[in-house]
């Protein structure tokens, strides 16, 4: 599988010398479904019919969580890594990510980008509510004083949760109630074993900078083995609630095992997450859309 080519987006997008293209670098463009994704999951198995999907509240939650969210949630992170980051080889000059430039306007946008997450409050039920508010929170405590998780061993791994939590916001939005508690849990679980995947690429440079990290902590190998394990537990809650969904979800500890039995290089393989994670996500989505129609 190639990787996510840095050329495309450099064409399509704006260059990072102007401040929207700046902004835009910023959020991470190869990761806006991680957040987005989960939107469109919550969304379809919360429709009672195709309308739904494209309801206002629906609409407004995917446009929030593709762009403006994933400039908070990056943005905040990129504030308080300014230092870390000067160690981080994906922030070179010609890297795939883009060094804090710390201007007032891009830190007025970033706080605006999460103020705006509060107007969908008198929309959503309770439930809604204190979903998007456990976001909002996990997003600044993971890179923020004084919990900052991401310097924490298992906690940095556990609260990348947040990741899951705007398709429960969603979910909530249409049903009125959470979704399966094991949808949740599984959900969670691979969020897990995704940080730490994504954060054996950066276990150098964090360990230059003084930084702990559930990564750094067991070094390349066992952190393999953390990544597989979470997603085999993933997959193991997922069927719970599927068993199709466990069987979807099998194929990331097998990629783990296959990457370490044919020597790929992780910072090769970090790339390639993207482009699975959406393969993985849309079959979830169809599945939910062809179960909705026959109903």
């Amino acid at each position: 599988m190639p990787e996510v080519p840095t050329d495309r987006l450099a064409a399509l997008l704006p260059s990072a010398e102007s401040r929207v293209g700046y902004l835009l670098w910023l959020s991470r463009p190869r990761f806006w479904l991680y957040l987005a994704g989960p939107v469109i999951v919550g969304v379809t198995y919360a429709a009672d019919g195709p309308a739904d999907l494209f309801s206002p509240v629906a609409v407004a939650l995917f446009a929030y969580f593709l762009l403006p969210a994933n400039v908070f949630l990056y943005g905040v992170n990129d504030v308080f890594d300014a230092e870390v980051d000067e160690h981080n080889p994906k922030k070179d000059e010609g890297g795939k990510e883009v060094r804090f430039r710390g201007d007032r306007v891009v830190l007025a946008s970033v706080l605006a980008s999460g103020v705006l997450a509060l107007a969908f409050v008198p929309v959503l039920p309770a439930a809604g509510v204190l979903a998007l508010a456990a976001w909002l929170v996990l997003s600044v405590e993971y890179s923020a004083p004084p919990a900052r998780f991401k310097t924490t061993p298992l906690l940095d791994s556990l609260s990348n949760g947040l990741y899951v939590l705007p398709g429960v916001v969603a979910y909530a939005a249409l049903a009125g109630a959470l979704p399966p508690l094991a949808a949740v849990a599984g959900g969670w679980l691979w969020t897990m074993g995704m940080h730490t995947f994504s954060a054996i690429p950066d276990v150098e440079p964090d360990r230059a900078a003084g930084i702990r990290t559930t990564a750094t902590a067991l070094g390349e190998r066992r952190a393999y083995y953390y990544c597989a394990a979470c997603w085999l537990a993933a997959a193991v809650v997922f069927a719970a609630v599927h068993w199709v969904f466990g069987a979807l979800l099998v194929c990331y500890p097998l990629l783990v095992f296959g990457l370490l039995a044919a020597g790929v290089d992780v910072d090769r393989a970090y790339w390639w997450y993207p482009a699975i994670n959406t393969a993985v996500g849309t079959a979830f989505t169809l599945l939910g859309l062809w179960v909705m129609l026959r109903g």
